[in-house]
């Protein structure tokens, strides 16, 4: 029997007939996804989902889709669909990161070109007869110096036009080395601290997290410089839009430009109706060209896969065969979590990811097991990265991937070890699969242990002396912290000691400072893996 999809929203007719013509029933209902009820009682239909960003796919949506293997979705932004549910129910979640990514940039100096200039002011206003000359008096760009936040793939494209248009041009992103900055021709800035006092114009290009939500917040809106100019056309959330407005009422920001707002449809916002604000509904990815691009994308990765079990741009498991993931499944697994550790481990900009396979692990399929591993690392920064997507935006940053595979040389049949290199220092993590198909980790920072993974961890190191444990279990105890499993390991007899340990909830920020507080731990560290937890 062909496969079913569902396309719920409004995508190219001629993505429609990729699916026809490659044998595949669809059924193109683009209102379907406004209507949630609607959506929940007819999903259970279909092999395959088809969506944009008006389509919510939520645990009560995935509870009907019993038949479902994959969701794709056309562009790069998945916050509308619940990835750890989908993944439960071993559905794969596609996207298509690199189809706008050109019209999204082009947007960004679209409105900096506005916002210095007041030209949809300028407009209104002409428009409604009135010759106001005077009035708009705009500043130039050339010379300016520009401040981009997130120099990846949109914002390196940011970059690139800037220098064009004889900007100086600061970039502010962890995972910008220094070789990739000196290419991309710009100045590299350590700190954010560094970059917001010297711009005159501030563009933000990265993904909405823990760490970068209110990254523009009232107390960094303070450091800027007397007269500055915002633009985001990234995520809502990544500005303090209230701030933003008090700062652009006293004149302490001169003007800003916001293609995207926290809550969304935006029908009110203190931004609105400010003579200094540029506004769009976000609009990043709305050209014909880049919408016929993700749209015949997420048709043909969609097909490939129904049809033939190859799996593209996935967010939720590596690229490969069907055959392959039957026996990598728990290898991949360990892999991603060895590149999570490492990366939740990893402050600095990284620089290099070495990756050795031993014994029967080095017969896989490497480059999947690479971009599990790279994927890993990099979802701290960008929960966005994909595995498909990890290899090609590490090497646009410069970090460079080396692997090494040799036949046994250990107590192991297998196994795998991660090292990060920075400026500053080298990290690495190794694991395993045991019989049971369960991943563990085998080592870190050379000291041998044997750790179950855990949705939730706590990472603790210390000086191998008595009573440890004791403060360990106590200052958890006094904070409501139940221990699942707890491993210990050692340097030497007095040497240096870690502790990893699976907790049945995440670590607050409260137990970090009160096992910093008891004066005897060098690191306290709350990690979190994608793992689904058997007490939940």
């Amino acid at each position: 029997m062909a496969p079913k999809v569902l396309v719920s929203d409004k995508l190219s007719e001629t993505a429609v007939q990729i699916f026809i013509d490659r044998g595949i029933e669809v059924d193109f209902m683009p209102d379907l996804g406004k209507d949630k009820e609607a959506l929940a009682k007819a999903i259970g239909n279909y092999d395959g989902l088809a969506i944009r960003s008006a389509t919510k796919v939520t645990p009560t949506i995935l509870k009907n889709a019993h038949k479902l293997k994959v969701i794709g979705r056309a562009g790069i932004g998945t916050d509308n669909i619940d990835k750890q549910a989908a993944s439960k129910q071993g559905i794969v979640v596609m996207n298509t990161p690199f189809g706008n990514m050109i019209t999204t940039a082009e947007h960004a100096i679209a409105m900096m070109f506005a916002v210095a200039r007041q030209i949809p002011q300028a407009s209104a206003s002409t428009h409604a007869g009135k010759w106001e000359k005077s009035k708009f008096m705009g500043v130039e760009l050339t010379g300016k110096t520009l401040g981009v936040i997130g120099a990846g793939n949109i914002g390196g494209i940011v970059c690139e036009r800037a220098r064009n248009l004889k900007m100086k041009v600061l970039a502010y992103d962890p995972f910008l080395s220094n070789e990739k900055a000196l290419e991309i021709g710009v100045e590299k800035i350590e700190g954010l601290e560094d970059l917001l006092p010297k711009a005159d114009f501030i563009t933000l290009h990265v993904p909405l997290t823990d760490m970068t939500k209110n990254i523009l917040s009232r107390e960094n809106l303070k450091k800027t410089k007397k007269g500055v100019r915002i633009i985001n056309c990234a995520r809502g959330g990544l500005v303090d839009e209230s701030a933003l407005a008090d700062f652009l009422k006293s004149g302490h920001v001169a003007g800003a430009a916001l293609d995207v707002f926290e809550e969304e449809p935006a029908n009110s916002n203190p931004l609105f109706n400010l003579p200094n604000v540029v506004c769009t509904p976000h609009l990043g990815a709305a050209t014909i060209e880049a919408q016929e691009n993700v749209a015949l994308q997420v048709a043909e990765q969609m097909s490939n896969y129904l049809l033939e079990g190859a799996v593209e741009n996935a967010l939720n498991m590596p690229s490969m065969s069907a055959e392959e993931a039957k026996v990598m499944g728990p290898w991949v697994k360990l892999s991603q979590y060895l590149g999570s550790f490492a990366g939740q481990m990893t402050d600095e900009p990284v620089k290099a990811i070495n990756i050795l396979y031993d014994g029967l692990v080095s017969k896989m399929n490497l480059p999947a097991l690479n971009s599990s591993v790279i994927s890993g690392i990099m979802t701290k920064a960008n929960p966005d990265v994909n595995m498909v997507s990890a290899p090609i935006i590490a090497k646009e940053r410069g970090i460079k991937i080396s692997t090494t595979n040799q036949d046994k040389a250990g107590a192991f049949e297998g196994y795998i070890k991660v090292t990060v290199v920075t400026e500053k220092r080298e990290r690495s993590v190794a694991g395993t699969v045991f019989s049971d198909g369960k991943p563990r980790f085998i080592q870190i920072k050379g000291i041998n242990i044997d750790a179950e993974v855990g949705p939730h961890m706590l990472y603790t190191t210390n000086e191998d002396v008595p009573g440890i444990i004791g403060v360990l279990g106590k200052t958890l105890g006094d904070n409501d912290v139940n221990i699942a499993n707890f491993t210990l390991g050692r340097s030497q007899a007095g040497g240096q000691a870690i502790a990893l340990l699976y907790v049945d909830n995440p670590i607050s920020d409260t137990v970090i400072v009160a096992l910093k507080a008891t004066g005897v731990f060098g690191q306290a560290k709350a990690l979190n893996f994608p793992v689904e937890n058997p007490n939940s």
